[in-house]
């Protein structure tokens, strides 16, 4: 049965429906809706789809760019939308943070809702209101924050899901267990990847405390002063490998965060035994924990990571299973624990 909660963030809200049937999008879109979606989405979900006008993009993080937010536009001006158009990205993080970024500035603002097709869209990407392009290598240079009027999570669309993505998405399950609800990791460690993919009431179950605990961090800091940076526990480096090294998203913050339980080991504030129960709870869920890249060139991308502020990197830092916190560490410091660890 579809469960609906609203969340009320600073200067708007959104109604987030789970376990919900895109077949019921009439009732959550006032005025036209147009959909946003990939090739693949579109391939696997066209019979869903039909009812609707549809804008279908090539699919992939290389495509997350202002040229495909440009397309989008043209063809939006094309099918004459205006302000009461709702723009609906049926996708991936790459499509709710295109179709959300080209919402926000189409007009200077029309209405946009998703319909996240993925687990990491359903807890994370769709979530929050942040949104935009990658600039090159740099994940996420250009963007806006924005809070979508509805989320819509239908968990029939996961069943298309190839293997790879499903475990992907367990990367920022994972990462909230980490940095704010311990009672989560040990739930994750009593199970495994497939008994979620098999159990509709476990995954729902799941899928919702997520939503619940990434809008609680957002409601109390949208903009992203304080801790709402906690978020990015494993982002730091995960972002500069991921567009480099061509991974996908859930892989590279995996890869992130066991380097900054490393770190963290490094620095005197989490036990190994902690470090280890992270680093095992990836594996378990399928997920890499190591990559050897090339530690200057990380560096370098590092430098123009949104978390640095001059010399200063607000680094996130775990202090034990379910709590994390905001630890500043210079750029030297940082590129020296890089050659120390790796």
């Amino acid at each position: 049965m579809m469960q609906q909660t609203t969340y009320t963030f600073s200067s708007a809200s959104s109604t987030i429906y789970t376990d919900a049937d895109i077949a019921c999008l009439p009732e959550w879109v006032s005025g036209k809706p147009i959909i946003v979606t990939d090739e693949q989405v579109f391939a696997a979900q066209q019979h869903k789809l039909a009812a609707w006008p549809c804008i279908v993009l090539p699919a992939g993080e290389q495509h997350k760019t202002a040229a495909t937010v440009d397309h989008l536009i043209n063809q939006l001006v094309a099918m004459q939308a205006d302000r009461s158009t709702t723009l609906v990205g049926v996708g991936g993080g790459v499509i709710t943070d295109i179709t959300g970024y080209a919402a926000s500035i189409y007009m200077r603002g029309i209405p946009v809702g998703f319909v996240p097709t993925t687990i990491l869209a359903m807890v994370d990407a769709a979530i929050g209101g942040k949104n935009g392009v990658d600039l090159g290598l740099y994940k996420n240079l250009v963007g806006t924050i924005r809070q979508p009027g509805f989320i819509a999570c239908d968990l029939s669309l996961l069943q298309s899901l190839p293997r790879e993505q499903w475990i992907n998405g367990f990367a920022e399950i994972i990462k909230h267990a980490c940095i704010r609800d311990a009672d989560m990791f040990a739930v994750l460690e009593q199970h495994t990847p497939d008994d979620f993919r098999n159990n509709h009431d476990l995954l729902l179950q799941l899928i919702n405390r997520n939503i619940a605990l990434k809008c609680s961090i957002v409601q109390q800091d949208e903009f992203e002063k304080g801790d709402r940076k906690l978020l990015n526990f494993g982002h730091t480096i995960g972002h500069a490998i991921e567009n480099t090294y061509g991974l996908l998203h859930g892989h590279a913050i995996s890869i992130g965060m066991a380097a900054a339980c490393r770190i963290a080991e490094e620095m005197n504030n989490f036990y190994s035994t902690a470090k280890d129960r992270v680093i095992a709870l990836l594996q378990r869920y399928e997920l890499p924990v190591s990559l050897s890249f090339d530690k200057k060139q990380v560096g370098d991308m590092v430098l123009m990571d949104k978390k640095r502020t001059g010399d200063i990197i607000h680094f996130i830092l775990p202090e034990t299973i379910g709590h994390a916190v905001i630890r500043p560490i210079g750029t030297d410091q940082f590129r020296d624990l890089l050659t120390q660890i790796f």
